[in-house]
């Protein structure tokens, strides 16, 4: 009986999971409409947070400087501490451009106490920025690519729709086989957790943001107290997500029009970014991590352990959640143009996922949480 209540419980969680959870699995919430230009094109602050990012760098100032957007863009990068040239790296490349003036690098100053290093640059850029007054600031990583159009299409965006805040999910890496067998499964666990068209939804609770481009209303993030509000969030981007949605709408959407050009080469470098912020997501609570343990064995380990090694009914319940949850990832696959098998490889992919979040915990026990290039940054 135990095994038949768990091995049912497994399945009617998958059937939430597709039918109740706001057609999530889909990846069907996506920035390809075409929307008339506004009146008038605002002007808008890029600032780029950049530490240590040599590697790809000069590839995203360039898709930058080489937006056709209409009204006015500047970029401000905030050259955080780097060791590797990168502020002379982007300097040479706007120089390849022809853009030298479209580019001014602020060179960051130490990290005060009760900050994250990446908010610090932002909270600097934007301070740098303000003098030219800006309608919006798009807030940007520095290993993005944008398409020529990407600009344009996110003021667009906001202003027919009057939004506080866009956000493009972008494309990930997705080449090595570390990337190819985690990467997908990244954006659909962002996905069930924060489902885009409960985000859309103006009258929903949740709420939810891509770290790497969100273009914000400029007045809208002053009302809110400006950066400083999530001065301390490791989750920076939905920490800033939910601050906005109390005073406008916002949308997140899949892109393939903006890449990331980080690589993963090995599962390693997944784990460490995984782990970065993992146990932030779960506020640093015991108590919610072997909850999420718990949860994680239930959702994806007991079905194929069912399904391959149950009888009867317990063992038709587990094929069909196992069934459920491969069909459900196909579209994120797809969207990788990966190969479908790794659906049925999501139960093992989700045990990785699930050891990471508990080296995310062993690390902040260690005082190592948060860590992200040379700094500790989990609150104490």
């Amino acid at each position: 009986m135990p095994a038949l209540l768990i091995s049912f419980l497994a399945l009617a969680i998958w059937l939430y999971l597709v039918l109740g959870r706001g057609g999530f699995w889909l990846s069907s919430v996506r920035d390809t409409q075409t929307l008339a230009p506004p009146p008038g094109w605002p002007s808008v602050a890029i600032v780029i947070p950049a530490r240590d990012e040599a590697e790809g760098i000069a590839a995203s100032i360039g898709s930058l400087l080489a937006q056709d957007y209409a009204g006015t863009a500047r970029i401000v990068l905030v050259d955080d501490g780097s060791t590797d040239g990168t502020a002379a790296i982007a300097q040479r490349a706007a120089a390849a451009a022809g853009r030298q003036s479209g580019l001014e690098i602020v060179t960051g100053k130490p990290l005060p106490g009760g900050w994250t290093g990446k908010l610090w640059a932002l909270k600097q850029g934007i301070e740098r920025a303000q003098g030219g007054s800006p309608d919006y600031y798009l807030l940007s990583d520095a290993d993005i690519v944008y398409a020529p159009d990407v600009l344009g299409s996110l003021v667009a965006r906001a202003q027919a729709d009057g939004l506080v805040l866009v956000s493009l999910m972008v494309k990930l890496r997705c080449e090595s086989i570390a990337e190819r067998a985690l990467v997908p499964a990244f954006i659909f666990f962002f996905e069930m957790l924060y489902p885009f068209a409960w985000i859309n939804r103006r009258e929903a609770a949740t709420a939810g943001a891509a770290g790497g481009c969100m273009l914000v209303r400029a007045d809208a993030l002053h009302s809110i107290g400006g950066i400083e509000c999530i001065r301390d969030a490791l989750i920076d981007d939905c920490t800033l997500a939910a601050e906005l949605k109390r005073i406008g709408p916002i949308r997140l959407s899949l892109t393939e029009r903006a890449h990331s050009i980080r690589r993963y080469p090995g599962f390693q470098d997944i784990r460490r970014m995984v782990a970065r912020s993992a146990y932030a997501q779960l506020h640093y609570s015991p108590l919610i991590l072997l909850g999420v343990v718990g949860g994680m064995g239930l959702t994806y380990l007991a079905p194929p352990l069912f399904a391959l090694a149950g009888v009867g009914w317990a063992r038709l319940a587990g094929l069909a959640a196992w069934l459920l949850m491969a069909l459900a990832f196909q579209p994120t696959l797809r969207f990788y143009r990966v190969s479908p098998l790794w659906g049925i490889a999501l139960p093992a992919i989700a045990f990785c996922y699930t050891l990471f979040t508990l080296d995310s915990a062993l690390q902040y026990a260690g005082g190592q949480g948060g860590l992200w290039k040379g700094r500790v940054q989990a609150r104490e």
